[in-house]
């Protein structure tokens, strides 16, 4: 896919993830626009089979992904579904499962889909996996990356 000239004036001013560490890239030289994130649900999506698959890819949206949802019959009777929809589109791997369909992302655990909107919006409009967070127990404030391990793991 060829980019002209504003789309790589877009990256290369825009904040965030700029160099990938370690790439051997000189200062200057803008690091490639990141499209891909990996993630880890909460519960994971049990298959049919028992398998039960934590760690998956989520894309980053287009236009088009966002505006297909809305000529689908089944959002056009329920406006929720759009989101089942959506994430169907842009999840792009889960487990061993490299096809997600909107009966996946359906017969997920709803803490699975609430992760994954709030990642969808991180990635999307935010343009990063990061979440400021709270200690409940010393008030201490840091930073937590979403894409990263479990809870509670460092």
């Amino acid at each position: 896919m060829q980019r002209g000239p504003a789309l790589e004036t877009l990256d290369r001013d825009a904040p965030g993830e700029q160099e990938t560490p370690g790439a051997g890239r000189s200062s200057g030289t803008p690091a490639p626009l990141r499209t891909e994130f990996d993630f880890e649900l909460p519960r994971g999506f049990v298959d049919a089979d028992g398998v039960r698959h934590t760690r998956g890819t989520m894309r980053l949206a287009t236009a088009r992904d966002e505006l297909l949802p809305l000529y689908d019959s089944r959002v056009q009777e329920n406006a929720a579904f759009t989101t089942v929809v959506l994430l169907s589109r842009v999840i792009t791997s889960l487990g061993s499962m490299s096809s997600i369909s909107t009966n996946v992302v359906e017969n997920m655990f709803a803490s699975d889909v609430a992760f994954l909107q709030d990642f969808y919006r991180r990635v999307n409009a935010e343009g990063h996996t990061k979440a400021a967070v709270t200690c409940p127990e010393c008030s201490h404030r840091f930073t937590i990356d979403l894409a990263g391990g479990r809870l509670g793991e460092s």
